[in-house]
């Protein structure tokens, strides 16, 4: 999103009608003035968030959201240090777009934030700090919240479970940094990549590509399931038996073997067609495998933000790298 620009669902519409909508406000510069991570006995399933003085007002400010737009109606939110996340219904057709609403909680937070920085300003002593300081702060949230639709079956629980585990998510990042941290210049077969993960995955012994053709695929839809299934559990077989499993995991069939190493615990190196953004954390599905160095994600590209979706040509390509990393290790 371009800073301080609505993007619409649709030219020419706005969302006015039911719906469910995921909203994240996040702090300047990704401060964390909106409470600090507890992690008990560091046992990240423990995590929460002591709220600070202006994180429990911004809360406030969520559970009377409705006072103010009583077509909504707020399903789950989670405050942490940096950012905040809240989950809205729009029960019923509304005379404005959602943008009014999130507008009237970026105003209610923007007031907060003021208020903040005005006291944090009185506190600095005036024999330590220049004037120009004192008096100039960086706004707290100088964004728009970012609004995202949830428009797919399924969604709503996924959505869910991704706010109540980011206390969770965040104490695993804490304790195991060497994992989610962003490594750069992997070089394998004259390619450059980053990577997220067990790096130590690279030193194995052996490793297998993991590539569904569309032939197979074919077949078992006309009824003869046998190359099919057997590749598949070839795929399982060899994982089991110790080889890293190496794919972009595109296809459905290829999602389902990844799935089965996912449950048996076995080790693969996951191919992703974007880079690694700032604050990047793994995919719900891949982010317990990180942390347990089950997994290793890697890109050669940088990271677009405007990106939707993968390409045929970049499936050919990623297919490509699989078997070039399996070659050369």
């Amino acid at each position: 999103m371009t800073k301080g620009q609505w993007h619409w669902q649709e030219r020419g519409t706005a969302w006015k009608g039911i719906g469910i909508y995921h909203v994240t406000l996040t702090v300047t510069n990704r401060q964390p003035i909106l409470g600090d991570l507890i992690i008990p006995d560091e046992d990240p399933a423990n995590a929460y968030i002591n709220e600070s003085p202006l994180g429990k007002d911004l809360v406030q400010c969520v559970i009377h959201w409705h006072e103010h737009y009583p077509e909504i109606r707020v399903l789950q939110f989670c405050l942490m240090p940096d950012h905040l996340h809240v989950i809205v219904h729009v029960q019923r057709t509304m005379p404005y777009g959602i943008m009014t609403v999130v507008r009237g909680l970026w105003q209610a937070a923007k007031k907060l934030g003021r208020a903040y920085s005005a006291e944090k300003r009185l506190s600095f002593n005036p024999n330590t700090i220049r004037e120009k300081e004192q008096t100039s702060l960086d706004p707290i949230f100088a964004e728009m919240p970012f609004v995202r639709v949830l428009v797919h079956n399924g969604q709503l629980e996924t959505m869910y479970r991704y706010v109540r585990m980011n206390p969770q998510r965040l104490a695993t990042k804490r304790l195991k940094p060497e994992y989610f941290r962003v490594q750069e210049g992997i070089e394998i077969a004259d390619r450059k990549y980053c990577g997220v993960g067990n790096a130590g995955l690279l030193q194995r012994a052996k490793y297998m590509p993991v590539h569904v053709r569309r032939t197979m695929v074919d077949e078992a839809e006309h009824g003869d399931h046998m190359r099919l299934r057997n590749y598949m559990n070839g795929c399982v077989l060899a994982a089991r038996q110790g080889a890293v499993m190496v794919s972009p995991f595109i296809s459905p069939k290829e999602k389902d073997v990844m799935a089965v190493l996912l449950k048996e615990g076995h080790s693969f190196v996951y191919i992703a067609d974007n880079g690694f953004r700032d604050y990047y954390k793994p995919q719900d599905s891949l982010f317990d495998a990180v942390a347990q160095k089950q997994v290793l994600i890697l890109s050669p590209w940088e990271y677009d933000p405007h990106k939707k979706g993968v390409s045929r040509a970049e499936c050919v390509e990623m297919n490509k790298m699989a078997e070039e990393i399996c070659a050369a290790l």
